[in-house]
């Protein structure tokens, strides 16, 4: 019995089959766009913003996907859950309440794929708003195409290899960019229109704007779900019997940690630091501890 590269070759040499047909990529995507501003937004965290002490920042990203206008661009100096929703919560304030958001599954956007599958706070602030958070498949990066396009043209207009003085600078400079971004710069994909044009038609009304429900950026921890502890030297805090550690720059300093059946999240002032899978149903000493 011949093998199938031995039947392939022998097809090729009597001319029966193309050789080119092999190779060639299928054409099975399709090109997609949202009727109208508001309907999607795309989000996306990206890197290489080099700082003068020799650390890179990283900028959360979002995009109207009906006009390309950009929603969002905040630097932050690591990517952690609050940066990234501060961003979010920022966008909702400044341009309203979308219908839906599209992100991939990286565990400051979504907890859906955790053991068990948990609600995140950017999970959480988008069902408080009424947003449908969607979400990529696995490896299929033009799913969200359109920040990932806007990422393109960041790096080579806007010029990440540049280095900054402080990330506070780095933002200023950025904020000057998307302006002219999303105001004056033609886009291609708009038969040379402005991405504010579509985002913001002249003659028509402005999208209706629904207000943002941020309040989970600033909990009441006075219910029956908060407890305080007072972070270890070593960094960490225990609360039933569960051990975590919320960093050693924390020691001393008081920790309000919010208990559900299935998360911790441990505050520090007004930054939410870590967010973990309970592992213990153990009883919680001092649910109700006094703020000091």
């Amino acid at each position: 019995m011949p093998s199938e590269s031995g039947i392939y070759r022998a097809l090729l040499r009597a001319g029966l089959i193309d050789p080119g047909a092999r190779r060639r990529r299928a054409e099975r995507w399709r090109r997609w766009e949202r009727a109208a501003p508001m309907e999607l937004w795309q989000m996306d965290v990206v890197g290489g913003f080099v700082l003068a002490d020799g650390t890179h920042a990283k900028a959360l990203t979002g995009v109207d996907d009906h006009s390309r206008f950009c929603v969002c661009a905040v630097l932050m100096a690591r990517e952690r859950t609050r940066p990234v929703c501060d961003g979010l919560a920022g966008a909702l304030r400044a341009w309203g309440v979308p219908a839906q958001i599209l992100t991939d599954n990286a565990k400051v956007f979504t907890g859906r794929f955790a053991h068990p599958p948990v609600e995140v706070l950017f999970d959480r602030i988008c069902r408080e708003n009424g947003i449908e958070h969607l979400l990529t498949a696995p490896r299929s990066p033009t799913t969200t195409g359109k920040i990932e396009r806007f990422h393109r043209t960041l790096r080579a207009e806007f010029d990440t290899r540049r280095v900054f003085r402080s990330l506070r600078t780095a933002q200023q400079a950025l904020d000057e960019w998307v302006a002219c971004y999303n105001t004056r710069r033609p886009h291609q994909a708009l038969d040379m229109a402005t991405p504010a044009s579509r985002f913001r038609p002249d003659g028509e009304a402005a999208p209706a704007r629904r207000p943002a429900d941020t309040s989970a950026l600033v909990p009441d921890r006075s219910g029956e779900g908060w407890v305080s502890r007072t972070v270890g030297g070593n960094g960490v805090v225990c609360v039933s019997w569960q051990q975590v550690s919320v960093g050693k720059h924390h020691a001393g300093q008081r920790c309000d940690v919010n208990v559900t059946g299935q998360l911790l999240q441990f505050w520090v002032g007004a930054e939410l630091l870590k967010t973990v899978v309970r592992t213990s149903n153990g009883e919680v000493r001092k649910k109700n501890a006094a703020r000091s």
